[in-house]
Formats: structure tokens, sequence, C-alpha cells
């Protein structure tokens, strides 16, 4: 119904071709569509949503089992909020939204049967600048359809959730290690000292494939 700021359809990527410069792709968060996809019986690398940030309005069609982990970003079935990191029971016609960011910045849903795409390159995840895999290559937009790869459900999974104690939290301040690398010598020993001191902040430019940082200036050499 709604697609969200940036809704793709991503598994755990394509192995294999880093070489012919196809990038990985797949779940930024592989531990989190991990556990969606056991939550609802499916296997680990079927193929659900990644959602950023701001979470879309998507309606079912049919009965079925979801999961969603990752990023609290406040999910509602019907107006109503559901636990995360468990699998809950819809039914045809129920409508998933979120409310907002709580906590971190992607979420994973998981939908029993695993989201039919084609694969491309053994994948089925999302690589938006080339326009590969997922649904036409692109992100989800308004009045799409996704289908499931089968219908098997199974009462026993509703309820299944992962243990409280292996639920990540995010936060929004990470003390980060850096690894110097083979062009450290263009930099002057004040602008090493301010890169390794210093707070910065994730820039709204930033996308799957990299961070932009807004503080302090590195000086070169």
């Amino acid at each position: 119904i709604e697609n969200g700021i940036f809704t793709t359809v991503q598994d755990l990527g394509r192995y294999g071709y880093q070489r012919y410069g196809v990038p990985v792709s797949g779940a930024v968060d592989q531990f989190s569509i991990r556990v969606a996809n056991i939550l609802v019986g499916n296997a680990e690398n079927d193929a659900g949503l990644e959602i950023t940030l701001v979470g879309p309005r998507i309606r079912f069609l049919d009965n079925t089992v979801i999961a969603v982990t990752g990023g609290q970003l406040g999910p509602m079935v019907d107006d109503r909020p559901i636990q995360c990191w468990r699998s809950v029971a819809v039914t045809r016609g129920a409508c998933l939204s979120f409310s907002g960011q709580q906590d971190g910045m992607r979420a994973y849903l998981a939908v029993a049967g695993g989201i039919d795409v084609p694969r491309v390159l053994g994948s089925r995840s999302t690589f938006i600048r080339a326009k590969l895999g997922g649904l036409d290559g692109r992100q989800l937009m308004n009045g799409d359809t996704l289908e499931v790869l089968h219908t098997r459900l199974s009462s026993q999974i509703v309820g299944s959730a992962l243990m409280p104690w292996n639920i990540p939290t995010y936060g929004n301040h990470h003390i980060l290690r850096v690894t110097l690398g083979p062009q450290d010598n263009a930099f002057t020993e004040k602008g090493m000292r301010t890169l390794l001191s210093s707070t910065y902040t994730v820039s709204s430019t930033s996308d799957r494939m990299g961070s932009r940082l807004i503080g302090p200036v590195v000086e070169h050499k």
C-alpha cells in the first residue's frame, strides 16, 4: 500500500561474482533475517523484506505467518502493536504498518514460504545500482504485489520466539575500532588524532554501500 523510505527484497546475498564486479548484496543485518526466517519455518536463506527507518504499509492477501526482527520500528497489525522476534499469525486482509523508529535502523520481515522473486546469479537479493535481483531490480513501490514460494503453514510455528537474552539492542552511539590502511601516510599526525578521538554523525546521504560521516575534518599532508 505504501512503500516506506527504502524497502527491498533481500536474502543472504550472492557469492562468487565479486571478481566480475557484482557485489554480494543481501541483508545488512544477516543475524536478523536468519532468525526471522527460522521463526516462520523458512530456510535461513529465503528472501524477506529489508525495511529502512520508516516502514511500509502491507496488506496480506491470504492467511499467513510473519516475523519482524532487527531494529525496532514499531510493527503493528491492524493498528495493534505486535512483538518483534516472534512469529505472528495474520489473516487475509490484515494490514502491517510501523509506528516509527525506536531502536536501530533496519527491520526485517519474513513471510512463511519466502518471497518469490526470480533468482539472479543464485540470489533473490536486490542490488539497486545495477537493477539486479529483487522485484525488477528496484526498491518496492506503492501498488506492488509479492507472492510467496509456497503456502504450507503449520500452527506449531505461531508464537515461536527468540529468547530475550539473545535479542540485540542497537542504540544510537557506538565506539568504532579503526584499522589503518595503506594510505594512512597521506594524513598528518594531527589528522589521525582527530579521526581517532572525535565524534561523527552518520549523514542522511549514507546508503547500503557505505556511511558518510559528518564531523571534524581529518587533515591531509
